[in-house]
């Protein structure tokens, strides 16, 4: 196992080297700048303000320079925000972030788990079909048009929940709900489908011809194994909910790393799009790694050493 981390850990740097320089090059390859858009700067300021943060310097240089403050901890100054750095900004909205992504977490796999397992058992019947229908309509339809069709109905319509969030109970319920309508419904398909395949297999069989119980045969037997797909795209779901959602974010007016991404794209401030890029690059595989860690703990079949 441990060979098998240490290539893991090899193949992380090299994706993450290729994300740095990828996402270095794709920034300086749209046109104008981080100060060409504001209106206040004259030529004269522009100029000064781009030698100040050496964006005047050929890109390789421009580069190195910035994999060596990677190297230290710090992800460069913000050049829209004056006294302020990227690593401020994370470290000031993802704890923000990450408490609505916790929460949203516990929320998805509370409600999509026993959504599939209850699917699973009623398969064919009309409590099936509805729940297949309601996760259906939660894959299609887009984060925003929930999250606005949620604001209309609960908040101005029933005015049951404030429109934005805040720090109270109520401010919670419909982010949540709006940025794990998706991930519900998308891993309550995958438990019906993967705990019908399970409930198929000899062993279920075997169990059931032992006088166990349904309920035994499920929790004993077959939902150890019918988890493992969910584990797989546990990982990544848990990393993109954690680190915020750009639009959710942006639509409830929450202060998260997803707002100030999207403010970072349209003020073209360089250093905060690939800071925020990069914290979400290895926080996905970090996730991605514990996950095939969770796996040699649930099933002792898979040998890593292999």
């Amino acid at each position: 196992m441990v060979k098998y981390f240490a290539k893991r850990l090899g193949m992380m740097l090299a994706a993450m080297l290729a994300i740095i320089v990828l996402t270095f090059c794709l920034m300086h390859a749209v046109p104008g700048g981080p100060f060409t858009s504001d209106r206040k700067a004259t030529p004269e300021v522009e100029a000064a303000l781009n030698e100040k943060f050496g964006l005047n310097d050929p890109l390789p240089v421009q580069l190195l320079r910035y994999m060596d403050g990677l190297l230290h901890g710090d992800f460069g100054p913000s050049y829209k925000y004056s006294g302020k750095t990227v690593n401020d900004f994370i470290e000031t909205f993802f704890p923000v972030s990450a408490k609505i992504g916790l929460i949203t977490v516990v929320f998805v796999l509370l409600a999509a788990i026993p959504m599939g397992i209850f699917a699973a058992v009623k398969n064919g019947k009309w409590q099936d079909m509805l729940i297949m229908a309601v996760a259906t309509i939660g894959v299609t339809i887009p984060s925003f048009v929930i999250a606005s069709l949620l604001i209309y109905f609960f908040s101005h319509q029933l005015g049951w929940t404030p429109a934005y969030w805040d720090w109270s109970a109520a401010g919670y319920i419909l982010p949540v709900v709006a940025l794990g309508g998706y991930s519900v419904s998308y891993l309550a398909r995958l438990m019906r489908s993967s705990l019908l395949e399970v409930m198929g297999q000899d062993y279920i069989r075997t169990a059931r011809a032992k006088g166990l119980s349904e309920f035994q045969v499920i929790t004993r037997h077959a939902l150890r194994n019918a988890l493992l797909p969910i584990i797989t795209v546990l990982g990544p779901t848990v990393a993109g909910l954690l680190t915020g959602s750009f639009v959710i974010e942006t639509i409830f007016a929450i202060p998260g790393l997803g707002k100030w991404f999207v403010n970072g794209v349209s003020q073209r401030d360089y250093t905060t799009i690939m800071g925020i890029t990069i914290f979400y690059a290895a926080f996905l595989m970090a996730m991605t790694l514990i996950v095939d860690i969770f796996y040699c703990l649930i099933d002792p079949r898979i040998k890593y050493e292999s």
